[in-house]
């Protein structure tokens, strides 16, 4: 076996997650691409031979199981799972989101980033070497909401309970946990924010993003710290988003 890192990264056929796959291949990582569409994914993982293509619906128990039983038997270990896979699902008010679009984006967000966690965590903690890492993609949501996103609010700032939890339940066993919150970075979920997005008073403005491979980059460095140390949160926005301060 080659002494290669092994990465999952959800969420692997666009976006954020293909720049965090693209950047975790280039470091030298073997990484498993799981999304729900199996043609983006290869696109992802063009021109290398380090990838290994697993299409995934990450709210399926029996679905992320077989992901992790692809790496295992591909590869033999788990050394970061990246929880990336998440949607902004529907708009709508507490008063006015249906229960049926609710459950979507909590399947997706929330349950599909436990059922992750906890399959890479067993892994993790039985594997030899003992212990890794894993990073969840929170949001700038996980701090503070926008209009008519109860669901997406309410999975995000879970997801923080998620984070602490496992870092938590993983000190025993080598297993490090932490949250990477996003805020503006430039992909096609995000690109109508850029035209013009609803703000708190009510109000459409077109808001600043920047380049989805600086989200890359600081996943990176979070990945190659050492199991003793940990970036437990890191918050990445476009400057001059209206996200600090009173708007």
């Amino acid at each position: 076996m080659s002494d290669m890192r092994v990465a999952v990264v959800t969420g692997a056929g666009s976006g954020v997650g293909r720049e965090i796959a693209r950047a975790l291949l280039g470091a030298g990582y073997r990484v498993a691409l799981a999304g729900r569409r199996p043609e983006p994914l290869r696109e992802t993982a063009q021109g290398s031979d380090a990838a290994l293509v697993v299409p995934t619906d990450v709210g399926d128990p029996e679905s992320v199981a077989a992901l992790f039983d692809g790496v295992r038997d591909s590869w033999a270990r788990v050394d970061l799972l990246v929880n990336n896979a998440g949607t902004f699902g529907a708009a709508g008010s507490v008063g006015e989101l249906s229960y049926s679009d609710w459950q979507a984006v909590v399947q997706a967000n929330l349950t599909g980033s436990f059922l992750c966690a906890q399959h890479a965590f067993r892994v993790m903690r039985e594997q030899d070497p003992q212990g890794g890492r894993i990073i969840n993609n929170g949001s700038i949501s996980a701090h503070s909401p926008r209009p008519r996103s109860v669901a997406y609010t309410a999975t995000k700032h879970a997801i923080t309970g998620l984070t602490k939890s496992i870092s938590l339940d993983g000190r025993p066993y080598d297993i490090a946990c932490g949250q990477i919150d996003i805020g503006n970075a430039a992909t096609e979920m995000t690109a109508g924010i850029a035209t013009g997005a609803v703000q708190a008073d009510g109000s459409v403005r077109p808001e600043p993003t920047f380049d989805a491979r600086h989200v890359a980059d600081a996943v990176l460095y979070m990945a190659g710290l050492p199991l003793n140390a940990n970036v437990q949160f890191l918050t990445v926005t476009a400057t001059a988003m209206p996200f600090i301060g009173r708007g």
